[in-house]
């Protein structure tokens, strides 16, 4: 198992050339949920990832034979991006093999730092085996993502930053995929504040640890927008870490993962990525466990896709009622779709899409179906804005 001293080793090591992030008070998103929110910002890493610590430290502990070798990792995104810029900064030669379903924006940043970039696999497992076949043909350094002691001590820096710049905490709420964060984080954290929760967290299609402290179990995977914490099982080293020192794992829904990331952007003025977010939506889907206490929440990275963060806001604006989807059934005439706009001025909605059908939806030539999406302020004014078109139409929620 790393030590404490490994961990503050690793941040003397990689020092100036990793951010020491921001830790700050969110004062929206502790109204919110109950509880005294604290954020630590590694969405502002060079890389947009904490993963870079990580990397960071492995790959300056190389000997000058092993750089001459190159390295070679597998990753869905961030550590990729972590290896390729590291490696990058050392001169050494890096081949970075991701699954084909990796978002666009981390494939097109990661060959940005210079690495060879190789789509293998429509899972981690899938990419993994390349990865390893890869390696024992051309000799590289395999840099693995998170079964690593080097790797985990370079995480568990993250811990080190949060604590000394945020103070005593009561919760550390933290994501896992591999598990390469959380070990390096609770080893410190046992070390620094041992009376403080130290609490994991899962997606449920990757809930491979959803009977902590039970055996792990083999969970279904499938798809989701926490690609980042895609992993069906977790690394044999953090697991060991993660059995003695963390006291709980939750298992998150999608849809909580999608309202953080909305509540993030809209509270915090944070963008985030779908793993970066599932501390909070541990806090949003398990209120009781927080509310009244001090919660250090990370956001672990900030690389998603631009239409996947659009969707996104778009879907939780929908959950929340600030944005109504209607059919109308209205007659074709003249006038009808300009009184419609101006009761929705009138009632302070505004349109936001509208699609006019004349020719397959109503059961009569001189009739239309116009379906039209409308932001509202709250579901209460939702509610309003339909009351008021129903006066006049026919209508009926899309």
């Amino acid at each position: 198992m790393i030590t404490l001293e490994d961990i503050t080793a690793a941040a003397k090591r990689i020092k100036g050339r990793v951010l020491h992030t921001p830790t700050i008070p969110c004062q929206t998103l502790s109204r919110a949920t109950g509880a005294d929110i604290v954020l630590k910002l590694d969405n502002l890493q060079a890389v947009g990832s904490f993963k870079e610590r990580g990397a960071a430290n492995k790959l300056a502990l190389l000997t000058p034979r092993e750089r001459e070798r190159g390295v070679i990792t597998v990753s869905a995104g961030n550590h990729a991006q972590g290896v390729a810029r590291h490696a990058s900064l050392l001169g050494i030669d890096a081949v970075i093999v991701m699954p084909r379903f990796t978002p666009a924006a981390k494939v097109t940043r990661t060959a940005a730092w210079g690495a060879t970039v190789v789509l293998e696999g429509d899972n981690f497992a899938e990419a993994t085996a390349h990865a390893n076949m890869l390696c024992q043909r051309e000799g590289r350094v395999f840099v693995h993502p998170y079964d690593d002691p080097e790797v985990m001590a370079g995480q568990g820096t993250f811990a080190l930053e949060l604590f000394e710049d945020a103070g005593p905490l009561d919760t550390f709420v933290c994501p896992i995929g591999g598990g390469g964060l959380l070990s390096g984080c609770a080893v410190a954290g046992r070390a620094l504040q041992p009376g403080m929760d130290i609490i994991g967290v899962q997606v449920e299609n990757f809930s491979s640890l959803a009977g902590f402290p039970g055996d792990e179990v083999m969970p279904p995977g499938g798809a989701t927008i926490a690609e980042g914490i895609a992993v069906l099982q977790i690394g044999r080293q953090p697991l060991e870490v993660i059995r003695e020192l963390v006291s709980s794992v939750l298992v998150v829904p999608e849809s909580a993962i999608e309202t953080a990331i909305t509540m993030l952007a809209e509270g915090a003025k944070q963008v985030s990525e779908g793993a970066g977010a599932t501390a909070l939506a541990a806090v949003l889907t398990y209120p009781e466990l927080f509310r009244g206490k001090r919660v250090a929440l990370p956001i672990t990275g900030g690389n998603i896709d631009s239409r996947i963060l659009a969707n996104t806001l778009l879907r939780s604006l929908l959950r929340d009622g600030r944005l109504l989807c209607l059919k109308m059934e209205i007659p074709d005439r003249p006038g009808v779709l300009a009184d419609i706009s101006r009761k929705i001025g009138d009632e302070g909605g505004n349109i936001i899409e509208v699609s006019h059908q004349r020719l397959f939806t109503t059961p009569s030539v001189q009739a239309a179906e116009l379906e039209i999406m409308i932001e509202a302020r709250d579901p209460e004014h939702a509610r309003a804005l339909e009351a008021e078109l129903a006066k006049a139409y026919i209508v009926r929620r899309a």
